[in-house]
């Protein structure tokens, strides 16, 4: 394959990934969200390619079953990703997404697969401390007004039919939410990099501090802006991920 040619369209990204970039970092989305999440970040971070997951139950892939659980989306995943492992690259998770970035990790090291160089987790708890989310507690109604809250925040008028296609797929994210636990952390043996966001009102920096149990190497990094800056990809954020290698 010679440099820059596309690899095979996969239903799990937006567009294939291409061998033009030295290093890839694939990015999870949070709950209730797809690849969109990831659509005004650019295509690469200075040498590293930007490769957004496209989970199933949602956005273009809305007719396809929901994943169900954590553990399920991770090893769906690991068939698309096997052909891209062939050069350094990091998985990024924000908020929920992190903990199906972090099952991926595992899932690749039981079948002896390539791991990441760097799991950067953003704005969400360790697997151990996450029972406390406040959204998990939340009635449908209570969900409904948080996506329109949401929605307006981002300086769009929510329709009522987005409003109810958004809730479907954030109450199956929900409840795969609802159904992962770990009590004990499992390690990883890459370097796990833990963003926490300055105005963040919901998770602290004292609520990261779990992470620090799951690598030998564990790094926290405060970015300027809130919990969902993250969608615009600020700069402290691209430096971040495109200075890792």
């Amino acid at each position: 394959m010679t440099s820059g040619s596309a690899i095979a369209p996969s239903p799990w990204f937006v567009r294939p990934p291409s061998t033009g970039h030295p290093a890839r970092v694939f990015c999870f989305p949070y709950s209730g969200s797809g690849a969109s999440a990831f659509s005004a970040w650019p295509a690469a971070l200075g040498d590293v390619e930007v490769c957004p997951l496209q989970f199933p139950g949602r956005e273009n892939r809305l007719g396809e079953p929901h994943y169900g659980t954590y553990e399920a989306l991770a090893a769906g995943l690991v068939e698309p990703l096997t052909p891209l492992l062939d050069r350094p690259f990091a998985f990024f998770g924000h908020c929920a997404g992190a903990l199906p970035a972090y099952e991926t990790v595992l899932r690749l090291a039981e079948l002896g697969l390539p791991g990441p160089d760097r799991l950067v987790v953003s704005g969400q708890p360790a697997p151990h401390d996450d029972a406390d989310d406040r959204m998990l507690a939340m009635t449908e109604d209570e969900l409904r007004d948080e996506l329109a809250s949401f929605v307006r925040g981002r300086g769009i008028e929510p329709r009522p039919d987005m409003i109810d296609m958004g809730l479907a797929v954030l109450l199956g994210d929900q409840a795969a939410a609802r159904a992962y636990r770990r009590t004990e952390p499992v390690a990883v043996r890459c370097r796990i990099v833990v963003l926490h966001w300055r105005d963040d009102p919901e998770v602290s920096l004292d609520r990261l501090q779990g992470w620090r149990r799951y690598a030998d190497e564990v790094d926290f990094h405060v970015v300027d802006g809130g919990h969902h800056d993250f969608m615009d990809a600020p700069d402290g954020l691209r430096t971040l991920l495109s200075r890792w290698r």
